[in-house]
């Protein structure tokens, strides 16, 4: 499996962005996706992910903001983010894994990254 995430980056506060993630492989429809972010000097946080029915789970601190979907068909994976914060300021990764998890080591798979800077 390959991921490639991309639609990182400048936006000022209150503004919106989507990431977009573009995977490759076998059984992709059975996987779990999810977004991940780290900012710098922190650790990897779980953002969202979606299960295979297309159930989604978020983090306290983008409930409400951020919407995780995924488009089987296409094999992509979106996050759109509104309302954005500066503490949003981070690289968001994108993830894929066989079980729904909230820990980064339970992916197996992960893209690249996109930078994401929220500042006015």
């Amino acid at each position: 499996v390959q991921l490639q995430a991309s639609g990182g980056g400048l936006v000022q506060p209150g503004g919106s962005l989507r990431l977009s993630c573009a995977a490759s492989g076998p059984n992709l429809d059975y996987h779990a996706m999810a977004w991940f972010r780290q900012a710098p000097g922190k650790q990897r946080e779980w953002v969202s992910c979606i299960n295979s029915a297309g159930t989604d789970y978020y983090a306290d601190s983008v409930k409400g903001r951020f919407t995780i979907s995924r488009d089987d068909a296409k094999n992509m994976v979106y996050l759109q983010m509104n309302s954005l914060k500066p503490e949003d300021t981070a690289v968001y990764y994108c993830a894929a894994s066989e079980v729904v998890s909230r820990t980064a080591r339970h992916y197996d798979y992960w893209g690249q990254g996109t930078q994401v800077t929220v500042s006015s």
